[in-house]
């Protein structure tokens, strides 16, 4: 094949680009790799990256942290948490320095130190005030979403989901199906809802907007309840 006809054919197939294939493959061998070696250097090669360099430039997307930190589960890593209330319970909202990384119900900073056992898990205090303002803020007015920062790390395809997850209009749905095509592969349904599940940044990242193809609601990590309630806020 010619390159551009194989890179068509492999969108087509996969959903993503042959590059971000191969990021998306590195990245999950690298946090593998980053447990089971010995050192960040042997976990480089076994990754398969063929430098230092393309590895470092990597890592703190796909990682959300340094690799030697992910190495040594958060290590040198501050994330900060806060417990705000809102209409829909208590809300958990942690948040590196590149911004917020987890945002969950019914949850306290346990859930960060089972994550991330050897990161610096504190209150946030003041420090954290705009961002927990903004949070219960798409809560409670989600046709007005605020534009927050956000530390999260996925597949190549997640990443791909999520994205058309915030493209989908306050108020409105999507089933599973027509999110994968808009992924880029039709035939991935599975797949984008199990992105959906592995969001770790609810409201923010709407994925309470999939429904299944019939239109019943499917699942929620929070709870069906909360779903119902958060599509009504958006279309009343």
């Amino acid at each position: 094949y010619a390159p551009h006809h194989f890179h068509r054919l492999f969108k087509r197939a996969t959903g993503v680009t042959p590059a971000d294939y191969a990021r998306s493959v590195r990245a999950r061998r690298t946090e593998t790799a980053l447990q089971e070696t010995d050192t960040v250097t042997e976990a480089i090669y076994e990754a398969g990256y063929a430098s230092g360099s393309r590895f470092y430039a990597d890592a703190p997307d796909r990682l959300g942290m340094t690799p030697s930190a992910w190495r040594k589960g958060g290590a040198g890593v501050t994330i900060r948490w806060a417990v705000a209330d809102t209409a829909l319970g208590k809300m958990l909202l942690a948040a590196t320095d590149k911004g917020i990384c987890r945002l969950s119900f019914d949850e306290g900073d346990g859930e960060l130190r089972r994550r991330f056992p050897n990161a610096e898990i504190e209150p946030g205090g003041k420090a954290l005030g705009k961002l927990v303002e903004g949070a219960v803020a798409a809560v409670e007015r989600p046709a007005q979403m605020p534009d927050l920062p956000l530390d999260v790390a996925g597949t190549a395809f997640q990443q791909a989901v999520w994205r058309e997850l915030a493209r989908i209009p306050a108020g409105e749905t999507l089933s599973y199906a027509a999110l994968a095509a808009k992924a880029g592969n039709p035939k991935a349904v599975r797949a984008a809802g199990t992105a959906c599940g592995a969001n770790q940044v609810a409201v923010l990242i709407p994925c309470h907007r999939a429904l299944r193809t019939d239109g019943s609601l499917g699942g929620y990590a929070y709870g069906l309840d909360r779903k119902v309630e958060l599509l009504k806020r958006e279309r009343a």
